[in-house]
């Protein structure tokens, strides 16, 4: 006799939710074949408290304005931190202390939405000047 247990996606409560919409959508025939690719579309989620959110969001901007991205990476460089582990590059300081204290009192979500919008920064950060900053941009 052969037991088996039922899938944890049916059981009750264990359903997972996602943030997110899949859609399929028809890209283009081929030979004959009906070829189907997948669009992500993130789901766009409200601020709950836009003040503080505004305030981080202006920090974050204006380390990586044109003007003063260059010192921002340097800085970063100099104290040996990971650019990409926001927490520590925030708890550092490096985005002024009044982010540190605002970021603190923010909810899970407005903090969610506050990391991807600083990864996102640092991703659109010019070729030329990643490639100068190599180090920090390396994953080891």
């Amino acid at each position: 006799m052969v037991e088996s247990q039922p899938s944890k996606l049916l059981v009750a409560g264990s359903i997972p939710v996602s943030r997110s919409t899949i859609m399929n959508a028809v890209s283009k025939q081929s030979a004959g074949r009906l070829v189907l690719s997948t669009m992500y579309e993130q789901a766009v989620l409200s601020v709950e408290d836009p003040q503080r959110f505004g305030a981080i969001h202006k920090a974050i901007e204006a380390s990586f304005s044109s003007s003063a991205i260059a010192g921002f990476l340097k800085s970063v460089e100099r104290a040996h931190l990971r650019i990409r582990d926001f927490e520590t590059v925030l708890r550092k300081k490096m985005l002024g202390e009044a982010a540190v204290v605002e970021y603190a009192q923010l909810g899970n979500s407005d903090q969610g939405q506050i990391r991807e919008f600083y990864l996102a920064s640092l991703e659109k950060v010019d070729p030329e000047l990643r490639q100068k900053f190599f180090r920090l941009y390396a994953y080891y």
